[in-house]
C-alpha cells in the first residue's frame, strides 16, 4: 500500500490569480508589503499564504482611484490592510480608500471576498503622534466590513 500525497491548496494564491486585476501581483510571504511587512506579526507564519501589494498593482489601472493598500493570506482567509496617517484631516481619504475596497471586492476580486476573514479590515498608522480620537474613528470604521 502506497501513501498518496497529500495536495496542498492556497486558498488566497488561487483567489488572487482568479482576480484577472490583480493575477500577476501574487508574492510570497509579506513580500508584497515591502518595508511595512515588519508591522505585522503573524501568530504562526507558515499560515501565512502570501499578499498583494493592491495600490501598486492597480495604480496604472486605476490612477485616480482611493486604493487600499494591500490583501493578505492568512490561514485560508483574505485580510485587507491600510497603512496610513490617522490624523483628523486623513480620515476622509481611508473612508474612501475603505469605500472603494469594498465596492472592488464586490465587482471585481468575489474570490477574496468568499474568503476573506471574519474581521478581515486593518489599518496600520504611520506616525507615532497621532490623535487618540482619530486613532480611535479610524478602528470603528475597519469594523464595519
Amino acid at each position: 500500500m502506497t501513501k498518496q500525497a497529500r495536495k496542498f491548496t492556497n486558498v488566497f494564491e488561487e483567489a488572487v490569480l482568479a482576480t484577472p486585476d490583480i493575477s500577476t501581483c501574487y508574492q510570497k510571504g509579506l513580500q508584497a508589503l515591502g518595508s511595512h511587512s515588519t508591522r505585522i506579526s503573524p501568530k504562526n507564519p507558515p499560515h501565512c499564504q502570501g499578499s498583494v501589494s493592491l495600490d501598486t498593482c492597480l495604480r496604472s489601472a486605476l490612477p485616480n482611484a482611493n486604493r487600499w493598500d494591500y490583501a493578505l493570506g492568512y490561514a485560508d482567509r483574505a485580510y485587507f490592510v491600510e497603512v496610513h496617517s490617522a490624523m483628523p484631516k486623513e480620515v476622509k481619504v481611508v473612508l474612501q480608500k475603505f469605500n472603494w475596497l469594498k465596492d472592488w471586492l464586490d465587482k471585481k476580486a468575489t474570490g477574496l471576498k468568499q474568503i476573506k476573514a471574519d474581521k478581515p479590515f486593518h489599518g496600520i498608522a504611520d506616525k507615532i503622534d497621532l490623535l487618540p480620537t482619530a486613532k480611535e474613528y479610524l478602528g470603528k470604521l475597519l469594523n464595519l466590513g
